[in-house]
């Protein structure tokens, strides 16, 4: 894709899942790649995948503002200037909503609404004092239909959704562009999860497959082609979109 090449670009979330595969596949196109995860090994067994030092692991929790600034300082002294930014991180457990407390709409919030909001308040002034920017959001289904057991994470995802389309008319005359893309139910180490938690997660992730128009639940490698393209200069004049991305279990038009 056009204008990946030597392009610097941070990645949230990028140990394992959509995230992963998202940074092998920014390194293929020949991009700059920062993995920010919690989980700093694995984030460094992904970079080793790609033996020419094209990504790199930086642990960061992204919920912690001074971490997030201090390590995209430390991705421009490594790299050079952030030109990209893929915020794939994102966390949940499946449980219905009266049934759960405080402390997990918290844990829930921080890293699936205030740490992306934290990233694109650290980034975005970067991007826009040099002219350039491309952003891209995973948010999720849920946030645009909704999801049984999924409640606070749906809030949060819906309202990525709503920032991003916000984001993307305050930045763009500054030359940023936002889009999201919005995935559907897919087999990760976070789905896993979320199916183990309880019987209401096995019974919800058996029903989705099902439901899913072509027959499967979607694969890490279904998303990277479309974060790449948002993030290349074929998606020059694409801006404050949502793009489904679902094996059509949901279809807007």
């Amino acid at each position: 894709m056009r204008g990946l090449k030597n392009r610097v670009v941070i990645l949230t979330g990028g140990s394992s899942g959509i995230g992963k595969a998202t940074a092998l596949r920014l390194a293929e196109e020949g991009a700059k790649v920062a993995i920010f995860d919690l989980n700093e090994s694995g984030a460094r067994d992904a970079a080793a995948e790609v033996r020419d030092g094209t990504i790199r692991a930086y642990g960061v929790d992204i919920t912690d503002r001074a971490a997030v600034e201090a390590a995209v300082e430390q991705v421009e002294a490594d790299l050079g200037p952030v030109e990209l930014l893929a915020n794939v991180a994102g966390w949940d457990l499946p449980a219905p909503f009266v049934e759960t407390d405080r402390d997990f709409w918290d844990k829930v919030i921080a890293i699936n609404l205030y740490g992306p909001l934290i990233m694109h308040h650290v980034v975005l002034p970067r991007m826009a004092a040099r002219g350039f920017g491309r952003v891209v959001n995973v948010s999720s289904d849920a946030g645009r239909v909704g999801s049984s057991g999924e409640a606070v994470y749906s809030a949060c995802k819906g309202g990525i959704i709503a920032f991003t389309k916000t984001m993307a008319r305050e930045m763009a005359r500054k030359g940023i562009t936002l889009n999201t893309v919005a995935p559907g139910p897919t087999d990760t180490p976070l789905f896993d999860g979320f199916k183990a938690a309880s019987d209401v997660g096995e019974k919800i992730a058996a029903g989705l497959a099902k439901a899913i128009p072509l027959g499967r639940l979607g694969q890490p490698e279904d998303y990277p082609g479309t974060l790449a393209f948002l993030l290349s200069d074929d998606a020059a004049f694409l801006t404050g979109q949502t793009i489904s991305v679902s094996g059509g279990l949901t279809m807007h038009g």
